[in-house]
């Protein structure tokens, strides 16, 4: 899975296709919806899930079981941020939602809400099954979309982006998502495991 709202490699242009919101694309089953409106995503992989919940039961009992000494420190912290760094990826390239509003494209993954204002996209296109939204330099690529909605999302969006030119620009930075305050208590389980289990604190 490719992070949301991020940079799309090169090389696929060949493949692009521009939606279009003419009557004669759409049909009684992919009408444009009422907004806001969530596009229909695949379940999120069983492996993301794995690898989000699995370090915050292995990890502070790897910290647990740990002799005392100078070493053991060293595999605590590096235990720790290996097991950090699973959950963040694990967790941060999975696309858990992802909202079509009048005035912006938001996509939610476990650590961050990203926002996108309609009047920021320049280009629509789909691209090897995902939607991608060109905003100056940056390419943000929408992927996971169930099987066959991927050109009715697209046209939603384009839609929603016609829609938008004019109304009120909505920018807002990206926000904390739930897995933040996941991500903060594994790290409180990792290294308080180890410093119960040796009386430091």
């Amino acid at each position: 899975m490719v992070p949301p709202m991020g940079n799309r490699s090169s090389g696929t242009d060949d493949a692009a296709a521009r939606p279009s919101t003419d009557s004669a694309s759409l049909d009684d089953d992919h009408s444009i919806p009422a907004l806001p409106w969530q596009v229909p995503l695949d379940p999120a992989p069983w492996w993301a899930w794995a690898l989000f919940v699995v370090p915050f039961i292995a990890v502070p009992a790897l910290n647990s079981w740990l002799w005392m000494g100078a070493r053991d420190f060293l595999a605590v912290g590096l235990f720790t941020v290996i097991g950090a760094s699973v959950v963040r990826v694990a967790g941060g390239v999975v696309l858990y939602r992802v909202e079509i509003t009048p005035t912006v494209l938001k996509a939610r993954t476990s650590l961050l809400v990203r926002s996108l204002a309609w009047q920021d996209v320049d280009d629509i296109e789909i691209v090897d099954g995902s939607v991608v939204l060109t905003s100056g330099k940056d390419e943000n690529e929408i992927n996971g979309i169930a099987k066959d909605q991927t050109a009715h999302a697209a046209l939603v969006m384009q839609a929603a982006r016609d829609a938008a030119d004019d109304r009120p620009v909505r920018r807002s930075r990206p926000r904390p998502g739930i897995g933040v305050a996941f991500v903060l208590a594994y790290l409180v389980l990792a290294v308080g495991a180890f410093l119960l289990r040796w009386h430091l604190l």
